[in-house]
């Protein structure tokens, strides 16, 4: 196991009972199961790719998770939040450039903690769920149509909760270790 259950950081005993809170509290839960999934490990080892031909590592999934908290503040709040690895020539630059180099580990972990901030700053902000985006919106089947803030968290914890699946395969293959 990663951690003893009792010292696990994702265990809380917040006993959420409304819908928003529980919400939270799945998206906290895996924002942490990324950040335990790549501890104590280096920028070669965050840099390591799956399987030929993949592209995906840890590091990219890390920055990829980035680009969806920027997207997030862009559909629900309206906020110019352009892209910080995607490009048009690049629409994979977030695998792409998740290169060995210990300065890009530590600049993706530093824009990934700050865009969880400024997602958490918004939500702290809300109490209805049915509150509608204000920004131009891509999640939905009609681009720029309008989204619940409800949909969007559910998308956002499954997409967590997709890479943590990732994630746990490939710290397995770096080192062994696998995931509670």
């Amino acid at each position: 196991m990663w951690v003893d259950p009792d010292d696990d950081p994702r265990e809380t005993a917040s006993g959420a009972v409304d819908e928003l809170g529980v919400l939270l509290d799945n998206l906290r839960h895996y924002r942490l199961t990324l950040e335990m999934k790549c501890a104590g490990l280096d920028a070669e080892q965050m840099a390591r790719r799956s399987v030929p031909p993949s592209t995906m590592s840890l590091l990219g999934l890390v920055r990829h998770l980035t680009e969806e908290e920027r997207r997030f503040r862009r559909v629900m709040a309206g906020e110019d939040a352009p892209k910080l690895y995607r490009t048009a020539e690049d629409r994979d630059g977030d695998f792409n450039g998740a290169v060995a180099d210990p300065a890009v580990v530590e600049d993706a972990w530093r824009q990934w903690r700050a865009e969880v901030e400024r997602t958490d700053r918004y939500l702290a902000g809300v109490t209805d769920l049915g509150t509608r985006n204000t920004g131009f919106s891509d999640f939905g089947p009609e681009p720029g149509g309008s989204e619940q803030l409800r949909d969007v968290l559910v998308a956002k914890i499954a997409e967590y909760a997709r890479h943590c699946g990732h994630a746990d395969l490939l710290r397995e293959r770096i080192d062994g270790r696998v995931g509670q």
